[in-house]
């Protein structure tokens, strides 16, 4: 649906804008069609990521998301560049045209589109918990936020302004390009086996010690996995017991954590003696 709709709207815009003189359409257009190779990252990664493990990936394919989220936010991030590009060239040129009604309907039909494909893609995302589609849900809001400053650029232009759509392209280019460096710096983090947030930290060490047979923690450490979670941890019990009560009481935080922690993909659970 997403692929079809950005299509169509890439090509009204380019068309609209090219026959409303607007630059800032034109480079809204581009921003859509940017959007098309978006989705179809985002439709590889996610079919890619819920494969199950193999003998090549014996952890899963969750870090093919990140790795697709990066693309994306390549092809946002040099979108934006030729768009500032473009807009810069527009203010330097000697002769600016007065937009057109077509480029200012064009980019109302944007707004309500690209809005409306935004909450239907970021319902999705979160129903599966999918970064990659975060990140082009959130490629369809900036495309919104877009269509927004080439609406006021535009109108300024027809009221007598034209150098203001060339600016509103520029602003537009900015925008996309803070949108790329934030997933690219978001999927990085999913790369590279960073920590959990410190409250989730806390609540694992809560669930932990609310475990029967559980004196102390040891060692607690988590990475990201994509868009889930990896926990290690070393729990302290009583040297009396048994290797079976030992191995008991593991199994029991082990089976806590997955449970009040869905994004746990795994826990490994380690049992020392208890050190009075």
């Amino acid at each position: 649906m997403s692929i079809v709709l950005n299509v169509l709207l890439s090509v009204g815009k380019v068309f609209a804008g090219i026959v409303g003189n607007s630059g800032a359409m034109v480079a809204d257009g581009i921003h859509s069609v940017s959007d098309v190779f978006s989705t179809v990252i985002a439709m590889i990664g996610v079919r890619i990521s819920v494969k199950e493990e193999d003998e090549n990936h014996p952890y899963g394919h969750e870090k093919f998301e990140p790795v697709m989220g990066k693309i994306l936010a390549n092809v946002l991030i040099i979108t934006a560049v030729l768009v500032v590009y473009n807009g810069i060239k527009g203010i330097g040129a000697s002769s600016v045209k007065v937009p057109k009604a077509i480029a200012l309907l064009m980019a109302i039909i944007s707004i309500l589109v690209k809005e409306w494909m935004y909450r239907f893609t970021v319902k999705a995302a979160n129903k599966i918990n999918s970064s990659v589609l975060k990140a082009d849900a959130w490629h369809h809001r900036s495309d919104a936020l877009s269509s927004i400053g080439s609406l006021i650029g535009i109108a300024f232009g027809m009221m007598g302004y034209p150098v203001m759509d060339a600016v509103a392209a520029i602003v537009i280019g900015i925008l996309v390009l803070k949108v790329g460096i934030d997933i690219y710096i978001a999927s990085i983090k999913e790369l590279t086996d960073t920590a959990a947030p410190d409250e989730v930290v806390c609540d694992i060490k809560t669930t932990v010690m609310g475990v029967e047979g559980v004196l102390d923690i040891d060692l607690l450490k988590t990475r990201n996995h994509a868009h889930r979670l990896y926990v290690d941890l070393e729990i302290a019990c009583d040297s009396t017991i048994t290797l079976l009560e030992a191995h008991e009481i593991a199994e029991n935080v082990h089976d806590s954590i997955e449970k009040d922690f869905p994004l746990v993909k795994h826990c490994m659970v380690h049992v020392n003696p208890h050190v009075k």
